[in-house]
């Protein structure tokens, strides 16, 4: 009976599983907040470059409208000058009519002399006529050629205009366009990498040198280097074996078009160590982050999926300075992300 209590006991511990649950509920807002942080600058980016184009267009437009009124004052000039040269050829045939009418007289009153000069005088008239009729004339070719061009740059400004408000309206459909795709991609990520974690747990355990903190799987150096070397263990191949079958199976199922990658990220803690092949923290952490990316690598994972970084130790999950927090900081964390 008393087996049978504990067992109940047992039982009724959901403590482990909600602890998992939460951790999981958090990797998941977090992970979402920085592709949407990151979704945000691409699309803050590519609004600039149409707002640039934008301030071009307006620019033309401006310059179009300038050269607009130019023309229509120019055009303004061109009629006053018509209706002037118009007014001087209604005066000239109405000179004209009074040498006529003169040169009629003289012909009636048997005059010659008189009507030789008025003859001369009609010619000279005749002259000027023709001269202003002429420019009248070059004066209406030149106010028919300006209307053209107005008509043309009313089109130009016309068409810019039109394709302002096109590109405006483009504008608006990439940025509804971009925060879908990222919001896809963002789902497409978070399915893959819960499902990464998901496996992995079931592969590695439960254990004291593997846990998960935020979006990463973090191993203790000791499960794959001893102090101070950056020579994969013979056990801690077996456990990157683990992790590489892993990885390959879930690289199989992502679309070739999702932008994923493993970051492999190498920790030292604080203590200095200035040895021979190893003069700073920096080249302890980067090392053994290369050794296990290409280890991986040779396990079928493609070079182009894999990153290594090395963070030495300004990046530490315990900023005490004790045995117990020099172990949790000298770690080798695995990160499915974007690149």
């Amino acid at each position: 009976m008393a087996l049978s209590r504990a067992h109940r006991r047992e039982e009724v511990n959901f403590w482990p599983g909600f602890v998992d649950a939460l951790s999981t509920m958090l990797i998941g807002i977090v992970f979402l907040l920085s592709v949407f942080v990151l979704g945000q600058f691409f699309l803050s980016q590519e609004i600039s470059g149409r707002d640039t184009v934008l301030d071009r267009l307006n620019r033309q437009i401006s310059e179009l409208s300038d050269l607009l009124a130019l023309e229509r004052s120019t055009g303004k000039e061109a009629k006053d000058s018509l209706a002037l040269l118009q007014s001087s050829l209604a005066s000239e045939q109405a000179e004209r009519a009074r040498v006529q009418g003169l040169l009629d007289g003289a012909a009636s009153s048997n005059a010659p002399a008189q009507l030789a000069d008025t003859q001369k005088a009609l010619d000279a008239e005749k002259q000027l006529s023709a001269k202003a009729q002429a420019t009248v004339e070059m004066v209406n070719q030149q106010i028919v050629a300006m209307r053209r061009q107005l008509a043309a740059l009313e089109e130009a400004i016309g068409a810019a205009e039109a394709k302002d408000k096109e590109s405006q309206t483009r504008i608006s459909e990439l940025g509804s366009r971009l925060n879908v795709a990222l919001a896809q991609r963002v789902q497409e990520l978070a399915r893959y990498r819960s499902d990464f974690f998901g496996r992995l747990r079931q592969v590695l355990g439960t254990r004291p040198d593997i846990r998960v903190v935020g979006d990463r799987f973090v191993f203790q150096s000791e499960v794959f280097f001893d102090a101070g070397q950056a020579v994969l263990k013979p056990e801690g191949r077996g456990e990157l074996d683990k992790l590489g079958a892993i990885i390959v199976d879930l690289g199989r199922e992502m679309p070739p078009d999702l932008p994923w990658i493993l970051r492999v990220d190498g920790h030292t803690d604080n203590r200095p160590i200035r040895s021979a092949q190893f003069p700073s923290n920096w080249s302890l952490s980067t090392a053994r982050a290369v050794a296990v990316v290409e280890y991986l690598v040779s396990k079928g994972i493609p070079a182009d999926r894999i990153a290594a970084t090395g963070f030495g130790e300004f990046q530490p999950l315990d900023v005490a300075n004790n045995d117990d927090a020099w172990r949790r900081n000298r770690r080798i964390e695995f990160k499915i992300t974007e690149r």
